[in-house]
């Protein structure tokens, strides 16, 4: 069994995103409206940060756990399911644990599923037994199989998982799933869900112990700001204070509003942060309980 490798000390934090694919543009996006910018390689496969010191990798998807696992970079942007699949690997092979999810990110959302054809009448996992199963993920696969008590054999293909009943190589798929299109475009049906998955923070098991730290501690702060006010608007108003009971049960996705006594009259100034969408509908609901000068603002960035 070989050792985990120890990353020497570095002053700058180095982040890994697919350098392609339906992560690698809201990854950097997100990134970005954390206040990161860089200046990118000639190959196009390093970017150097130039607002603060953190660079991105632009890699492949898959590999962004194992390049944690050496060192090679910090922090990676990867699918959850990648992320569990190489950590299942590693420890069913005897190695310790070297990577772990640090922030689910609210994109890339997916499944993995379990998908039979669709003239079979499910009746549960136990149906199972004995059967084929195609997948690219041997290990949550077989994981989840014994969980179950189930002997099945596990097929592990690269691609094309949707076509191996077809093709006689299964008798059922256990793959990515978002729509289901792919699926019944196959003549397959998803009965069970193994795992949720979406874009993920990823980073060592163990904290930081040199510059890296106070680096990482500063994007996670940055980035728990970022998500908390993704399609967050700001609402401000006035009201009578005896209209206020009325209006707070209209506001359930907001945080505690803050109210202001306005000069001179007897009306309070609100205004309340919402989670949800501020809908032309909402704002005649509020409008008909008392709120005066309604007026919806974007939130560019949120510190807590």
């Amino acid at each position: 069994m070989s050792p985990i490798a120890t990353p020497a000390a570095r002053d700058r934090l180095r982040i890994a995103i697919q350098k392609s694919g339906r992560l690698a543009d809201p990854a950097r996006a997100l990134l970005s409206s954390c206040g990161l910018s860089w200046r990118e390689s000639r190959d196009r496969l390093f970017c150097y940060g130039e607002s603060l010191p953190v660079d991105l990798l632009l890699v492949r998807d898959d590999d962004i756990p194992g390049l944690i696992a050496d060192g090679v970079c910090d922090l990676g942007v990867v699918g959850r399911n990648v992320l569990q699949e190489q950590d299942t690997d590693r420890r069913a092979g005897g190695r310790a644990s070297a990577f772990r999810e640090w922030r689910a990110l609210g994109f890339g959302g997916c499944r993995l599923a379990l998908a039979v054809p669709e003239a079979w009448a499910w009746e549960g996992p136990a149906q199972l037994q004995g059967t084929r199963i195609a997948t690219s993920y041997p290990a949550l696969l077989a994981q989840w199989l014994a969980g179950e008590g189930i002997d099945a054999q596990v097929v592990q293909l690269s691609g094309s998982v949707e076509i191996a009943p077809k093709l006689g190589q299964a008798d059922a798929v256990c793959d990515l799933v978002s729509s289901g299109a792919t699926l019944a475009a196959n003549q397959l049906k998803p009965v069970m869900t193994l795992l949720e998955s979406e874009a993920v923070l990823a980073g060592p098991v163990t904290a930081f112990d040199d510059a890296r730290r106070e680096l990482a501690d500063m994007l996670l702060r940055r980035l728990d700001g970022a998500l908390r006010i993704r399609n967050s608007k700001l609402l401000m108003f006035q009201a009578s204070r005896e209209a206020v009971p009325g209006l707070l049960p209209l506001l359930p996705d907001a945080e505690a509003p803050t109210v202001m006594q306005v000069d001179g009259c007897d009306s309070l100034a609100l205004q309340a942060l919402c989670h949800g969408a501020v809908t032309w509908q909402r704002l005649e609901d509020l409008k008909r309980a008392g709120a005066r000068g309604l007026l919806v603002l974007p939130v560019e960035g949120m510190l807590a």
